[in-house]
């Protein structure tokens, strides 16, 4: 039973920051920042991590917290220990003088928000902040009534090759797997070059194949076979066929899988390559939303009408999300965003700026980009374009806290 002194602590306030750090420069320097968000700076206190664990023990810890892991001797450890002290919801930002990317790994994966090596310059706390505090504006998933019926198909297509269309739909059946806890099956249609498996580290084998050349075969007990598991809740369909070795696809076979999965599944989610819009329209007459996805290129915008117009005959019931991905500086851009808009008579519904460092991050570790790098802002932008598919953009309400730290309490 919880003491006494345990129950008033939780109804006192939580203050919205508090820091622990080992040296003067790093509290001058987190003394800056405090100023520019309002933060009292008697917030700031010496002693590193290890006080920072002596005190949460005693007291509500900060909804933004800042350690300094530059004396310790196990930081991981010290780390777990906080979390075990920490309320679920602290974010919590490290900064230490080890350069080693797998303590980063190590931190990131455990749940804080960023590890910052030093010594570390204001622009990169800056920055650092910043997403923090992108987090706390950013919407939160909540639940969805929706009819037990409703077919739950969504496509992911690039408009034109290049434009990253892959990557995000492996990193949207993620989100989405994560976030909802429903059942995603993430079906990836490009069958010689597909790259759905890859983006989780996993072979994709002939489920695909074999689906498409013995339709006759699909039913429950061979999608439980032929999926990969990502884990509980994300499975992955796709092949990878060899290059000279052409498919011959019937449309009922497309349709009669798709109808297997929606039955199997709560989300489908594919990545549809042009080519098969294109040669088999009729995967589209199921769908319930379409991503198109495209860059700032001159092609882009005529790629990006066609396409629009093909979807508007083809599936009027979809609910179209046009996604702008990679967006370049305004000095790299060939054509600008307002007059790409205007081009296609139509606004983007999200616009994922180019993050070359998170994404080679990712490929390295074999995990999609809001895996690896939870709070870069690319991650964020694919997190709202989750909460555009599950239709809870505009029911979400802003959370009270800045990140999900100390999971395994919560």
């Amino acid at each position: 039973m919880a003491s006494q002194a345990a129950y008033e602590r939780m109804n006192e306030p939580r203050e919205a920051f508090g820091a622990y750090l080992c040296d003067d420069e790093s509290a001058a320097l987190v003394m800056s920042a405090a100023e520019e968000h309002g933060w009292p700076g008697e917030r700031i206190h010496k002693g590193g991590i290890a006080n920072a664990v002596r005190s949460l023990s005693v007291m509500r810890s900060p909804e933004f917290l800042v350690v300094d892991l530059s004396e310790s001797v196990d930081p991981r450890a010290d780390i777990s220990a906080l979390a075990d002290v920490c309320e679920p919801g602290t974010l919590v930002l490290a900064m230490g003088s080890l350069n080693d990317v797998q303590l980063y790994r190590d931190l990131i994966s455990s749940g804080i928000h960023d590890y910052l090596l030093k010594p570390v310059g204001p622009a990169v706390l800056r920055e650092s902040i910043a997403h923090a505090l992108a987090i706390l504006t950013e919407p939160v998933a909540v639940e969805v009534e929706r009819n037990p019926q409703e077919k739950r198909l969504v496509t992911i297509t690039g408009v034109r090759g290049g434009v990253g269309a892959s990557g995000i739909a492996a990193g949207l059946s993620w989100i989405l797997a994560d976030r909802s806890k429903a059942k995603v099956a993430f079906l990836d249609l490009d069958i010689h070059f597909g790259t759905g498996a890859l983006a989780f580290d996993l072979e994709p084998g002939r489920g695909l194949s074999d689906a498409l050349e013995s339709p006759n075969r699909v039913d429950s007990l061979f999608i439980e076979r032929a999926m990969l598991k990502v884990n509980d809740n994300l499975s992955i369909l796709g092949s990878e066929a060899p290059p000279g070795h052409p498919l011959a696809v019937d449309p009922s076979a497309l349709q009669n899988l798709q109808e297997a999965l929606s039955s199997n599944f709560d989300l489908v989610l594919i990545d549809l390559p042009r080519t098969i819009v294109s040669n088999y329209p009729t995967v589209l007459d199921s769908v319930s939303d379409i991503v198109l996805v495209t860059d700032l290129t001159l092609v882009g915008i005529r790629d990006s009408l066609r396409m629009l117009g093909f979807i508007k005959n083809q599936a009027p019931q979809a609910r179209i999300h046009m996604v702008l991905n990679k967006m370049p500086a305004p000095a790299n851009q060939e054509v600008s965003q307002k007059d790409f808009e205007a081009s296609i008579e139509q606004e983007f519904d999200i616009i994922i700026p180019d993050d070359t460092k998170s994404l080679v991050l990712a490929a390295k570790q074999g995990r999609t980009l809001p895996q690896a790098v939870p709070n870069s802002k690319a991650s964020i932008q694919l997190r709202q374009l989750a909460d555009r598919l599950s239709g809870s953009d505009n029911k979400a309400k802003k959370p009270s806290l800045w990140s999900r730290f100390a999971r395994k309490q919560s």
